[in-house]
């Protein structure tokens, strides 16, 4: 039998009055993959909160800077092609981008480019060229999370609604990532999204979508409009038929480790099509297994974590290179 909630504690007259019932605190997703000591000073912390904005865009430059280093390992440098954008704390109408033409393995937190609202290079980061592609996207999918599809003839127009309706309807969005990979580029011409065929994948799970109409390079308004509908108000991941991958985030750690896993599971499922086409059956995780996993595995605070490993790793790497 079960205890009840009227337990007495004998003191002040009270034995007969029910006790109120103790408030319990929800275990946030990253605190279930974890265990410390017995006293609570082992500890893993999630994302880190800043008293200062300009100490948070210092850091934001810098884990921008590492990703870039990171898919850089992975080989995801095509050309010019590739870029990741991330919302300024100082100025929120303005965004982080990677200059155009700069290698992904050569970036220093000091070669990012600010873009002002009126979609120029901003005087207070670095005075290089950004991709337009990039600018198209970012610009469209920031109208789109406002709360409405756009209709406009010119995507800098996009600039007019509020940082405050931005933040009112989709306050977790801060990152976009967006290159050409092997693997996901190659999945991409199916049109087709993955399959929950491994764990992994389950980060997934009602939390990707498929833009199956490919426009051409993203340099009209367009294109950008549709790829945003196509990933709507919740998913943070998007297949671009013929194209390649974008995904999404709360902060660029996030966007760019989801990415790198997304790319991984396009492996996956080419390799898993393979042998399915030679008889052997496949096996997909059933949708309750995929929820269960996905509650946790695809928490923002859980995807963060998941980069500082490879943060860590760059830093020794590179003896820190990137933080110049």
């Amino acid at each position: 039998m079960s205890p009840t909630a009227t337990a007495t504690n004998g003191q002040n007259g009270a034995e007969n009055q029910p006790a109120i019932p103790k408030q319990v605190t929800p275990v946030k997703p990253l605190d279930r993959t974890w265990r410390g000591d017995k006293a609570g000073k082992v500890v893993t912390t999630g994302i880190p909160k800043f008293e200062s904005k300009y100490a948070e865009r210092e850091w934001i430059k810098e884990h921008m800077a590492a990703v870039f280093r990171y898919w850089g390992k992975l080989g995801f440098g095509e050309g010019t092609a590739g870029h990741i954008t991330v919302r300024d704390p100082v100025l929120p109408d303005h965004y982080w981008m990677n200059p155009f033409g700069v290698h992904f393995s050569s970036m220093t937190k000091n070669k990012l480019v600010l873009m002002g609202p009126d979609g120029y290079v901003s005087p207070h980061g670095a005075q290089y060229t950004v991709n337009m592609a990039g600018y198209y996207i970012r610009e469209l999918l920031t109208c789109f999370v406002s709360g409405g599809r756009p209709s406009f003839s010119d995507a800098r127009s996009c600039s007019a609604i509020s940082d405050t309706a931005i933040h009112r309807a989709r306050p977790d969005i801060v990152a976009a990532a967006h290159c050409h990979s092997i693997y996901g580029k190659t999945w991409s011409v199916f049109g087709r999204p993955i399959e929950c065929l491994q764990q992994d994948g389950c980060i997934f799970y009602n939390n990707l979508s498929t833009y199956a109409s490919y426009g051409g390079i993203v340099l009209a308004d367009d294109e950008g409009n549709n790829i945003a509908a196509a990933l709507g108000p919740k998913n943070k991941a998007c297949i671009l038929q013929n194209h390649g991958l974008l995904t999404l985030g709360n902060t660029v750690d996030e966007a760019a480790y989801l990415f790198s896993l997304l790319e991984k599971q396009c492996h996956l499922q080419l390799l898993a099509e393979a042998a399915a086409a030679n008889g052997i059956p496949k096996r997909i995780i059933s949708d309750e297994d995929a929820a269960f996993n996905a509650e946790v595995e695809s928490d923002p605070e859980f995807l963060y974590f998941s980069f500082q490993s490879e943060y860590e790793l760059l830093l020794e790497e590179t003896n820190g290179a990137f933080l110049k």
